[in-house]
């Protein structure tokens, strides 16, 4: 598996990825008819979007060519962290690459990314009900830090953040 920078030819895979992948993880979390409705098309756009943006920035896991998970990340987007707190703001592996240790290596790749740009830590939110997320960052090392918020998606579901230090 190599991991790079997301082009903008990887959005349509990317716009794929995250729909499958919310699909599949939320299920039973996210209302049936939110995730039945995610278009992998909008998805791509925005993806599309992003990456000519470059920031936040994307990276793509890809074996043999095939994009099988992406990793989002950039600054904090929290009032409440000092500017030496970046952000993991998405990863995301296809379920067929599930525990395969793709997530691990996208993680710790976010994490040195975050650390060439300068930030000591890193948080990211993960919805409080999402047993595996929690349990895959908490073995990543991230803690959560008490802090919450109610996300509206399709129904109110609570996110909580995880944060550690990147020194």
């Amino acid at each position: 598996m190599k991991v790079r920078a997301a082009v903008p030819e990887d959005a349509q895979a990317l716009g794929v990825i995250h729909v499958t992948t919310w699909r599949v993880a939320y299920r039973g979390l996210v209302p049936d008819e939110r995730l039945d409705g995610l278009d992998p098309e909008r998805s791509a756009g925005m993806f599309e979007r992003l990456i000519e943006e470059g920031d936040p920035k994307t990276f793509v896991a890809v074996r043999d060519d095939e994009p099988l998970a992406f990793l989002t990340v950039g600054a904090c987007r929290d009032d409440d962290l000092d500017a030496q707190t970046g952000e993991i703001w998405g990863i995301y592996v296809t379920p067929e690459a599930w525990r395969h240790g793709i997530g691990r290596d996208l993680c710790r790749h976010g994490e040195s990314i975050l650390t060439e740009e300068g930030f000591t830590s890193a948080d990211l939110w993960v919805f409080a009900d999402n047993d595996d997320a929690r349990r895959f960052y908490e073995a990543m090392g991230y803690r959560a830090d008490g802090a919450s918020k109610t996300l509206e998606i399709g129904k109110p579901l609570q996110a909580v953040r995880y944060v550690k230090s990147l020194i």
